[in-house]
Parts: structure tokens; sequence; C-alpha cells
């Protein structure tokens, strides 16, 4: 904590730890994370930051901070940070204090730590842990514990993952971000095609055609209208599955189901293939969308990368206060 940062009592909840193991040396984590131009292109949580003159070296950094929100909204704040010299060991530690009386900001004030620990083969292992206050009463709280803490901690290790592209493979975060988006609109396509198709067509209104199709493949005698339905939630299970599942087995095994399902929708209806919306039509675009979401994933950072509990004692709460 920051002196001249009045404190109040965080909200009851678990303090948001962050851990990732980053193939660099230490000086170039230090000054990817210290200097502020560096440090706003990975961290989701921060738009601009911007240092403020000391008076000496000695003096605490003082900084300002925004974060925009969308539709031409931002939230700004203030903060302190420290840097203690080296430990004998090699780890430093940088602990912060922030706060904002932004009347559009949940968090009030808080303060954390980030820790640098060299690893013995080679490399750095990163570190933050940070608590806050949360304004707006006990609504306030339940909104923090129940959405914004899981999803403040989620952008924390998304960055932090950013960050180790970056400096490991050298893929810049503005270019993590476009590969973010694009595997998010290749997937969210892809949801929405598995879901109309299994909801609409197989279960709203079966004998559109789909129950036909199967009655004239002759694969389920008597039984069309069961399994038109069966696959109708296959596909529904399958659309819940893909946001939230980014293995590439799973992209190419839909996509294999994608072309077997048309090639049997071709194959019971070759005259299908004369109408203005035909099974290439859907297929095709889906095929497209598969292969953007193969080629965004790679280098595309993920919270899964971080570990989200200490494993070390020295990673436990920092006592020290900034001054």
């Amino acid at each position: 904590m920051v002196s001249g940062t009045r404190d109040k009592r965080p909200a009851a909840g678990r303090p948001i730890y962050v851990e990732i193991d980053v193939g660099s040396d230490i000086e170039a984590l230090w000054r990817h994370t210290q200097d502020p131009q560096l440090h706003e292109q990975w961290d989701l949580r921060f738009t601009e930051i911007d240092y403020l003159p000391k008076a000496s070296p000695e003096d605490d950094q003082s900084f300002l901070y925004r974060t925009r929100l969308g539709f031409g909204l931002s939230i700004r704040g203030t903060g302190k940070s420290r840097a203690p010299a080296s430990a004998p060991d090699g780890v430093r530690t940088s602990v912060l204090a922030f706060g904002t009386a932004d009347p559009l900001s949940l968090i009030g004030h808080g303060g954390g730590y980030w820790r640098y620990t060299p690893l013995p083969g080679g490399g750095v292992r990163f570190a933050t842990r940070f608590d806050y206050s949360t304004r707006f009463g006990r609504a306030g709280g339940w909104l923090d514990k129940l959405l914004f803490r899981p999803l403040f901690g989620w952008a924390t290790a998304w960055s932090f993952d950013a960050l180790r592209l970056w400096l490991e493979r050298g893929i810049p975060p503005a270019a993590s971000l476009l590969l973010a988006k694009v595997h998010a609109l290749a997937i969210g396509l892809l949801t929405f095609c598995w879901a109309y198709e299994g909801l609409v067509p197989k279960l709203l209104y079966p004998d559109s055609g789909e129950a036909e199709l199967l009655r004239a493949l002759g694969w389920f005698p008597g039984f069309e209208r069961i399994a038109t339905g069966a696959l109708g939630i296959g596909e529904l299970l399958l659309a819940a599955w893909l946001p939230f599942r980014r293995r590439p087995w799973l992209l190419k095994t839909q996509a294999i189901l994608m072309c077997a399902l048309t090639a049997a929708a071709i194959a019971a209806a070759p005259d299908s293939l004369q109408s203005p919306f035909n099974p290439l039509v859907l297929t095709i675009p889906m095929l497209g969308a598969t292969a953007a979401a193969l080629w965004a994933r790679e280098g595309l950072p993920s919270a899964q990368s971080c570990r989200r509990r200490p494993m070390h004692a020295a990673d436990q709460p920092v006592k020290e206060e900034t001054r």
C-alpha cells in the first residue's frame, strides 16, 4: 500500500494471483513490465499508463492510468510503485498501490506486487498477487465476486501469456489481439451454424426436409424422426462445446462431421445442389471458418497457460509497504 492513498477494507473474495514462466532474461522482462510504453501494449487492464516526474530517484514512482470501456467511456486512476533492490538470490519485487475516485469504477483502492524469480534452467517466473476494495455496497461486492473478479483475473492471465509470446516468439501484443478477434469470430460463426442446424431444421421443424433426407438414405428405417432429433441434440451439444475447447482435434473432427453430413445430404437429394441455398452454400463458409480458427490459434494467448495458485512460500502476500 502506498502512503497517501486512503485504504479501504477489500471486498470479501480471494486475491487475484497469476503466475507464468517466461523464456526470457530478467532484464528484458523487467523492461517490458516497468516501461509504461511497453506495459500498456500487452496489458488488457490498462489502455494508457503515464509516469509522473520524480523529485529524486529514490522516490516512489507515481503514475496515471486510463482504462477504456468502450462507447466513449473510460476510467482514470492514480497509483504509486516501488521497485526495491534485488534480493541476494536475484529475485526482484515491484510493489504498487492504485486507486480511483471515478464514479464508473467498481474498484476503489487496491495494491499488490509483481515478482520476478530467475529459474535454474533459464527464464523467469513472473507472478503477481493483488487485491482491491469495491464500491456500491453489498451489490458491488456480489457483482465483483460473481463477474468482475473472475473477468479481471482472466484478463491478467491472458495478458501475461501475451507478454510471454512477445518475449519468447516475437509476436507483438497487437498481433495477438488480432488473432484473438479472428479466432473468436470464427468460433462464433461455427457455434451459430451448428446451433441453428441442430435446433431449427432438426428439432423444431423436422418435417422441413431433414427426416426425409434420412428416409431417402435408408439408414434408420422407421426411426427417421428419432434419428433426426438425436442428430439435432448432438449438433447443439457440439455448438455448446466449441467456444470452451480450443483443441485442434475438435475443430478437425467437426470439419469431418460437416463434410460427412453434406455428402450424405447430396447423396440423398442430388437435386438439392440446384437450390440457391444448398448444402455446399453452408458447408464451404463453415470450412473456411474452421481453417481461420485453426490458423489463428497458433500464437494465440491463453489464460490457461498461467497458474492461478501460489506454488511457493515466496509468493505469499508481500508485507512491505511503499512509503
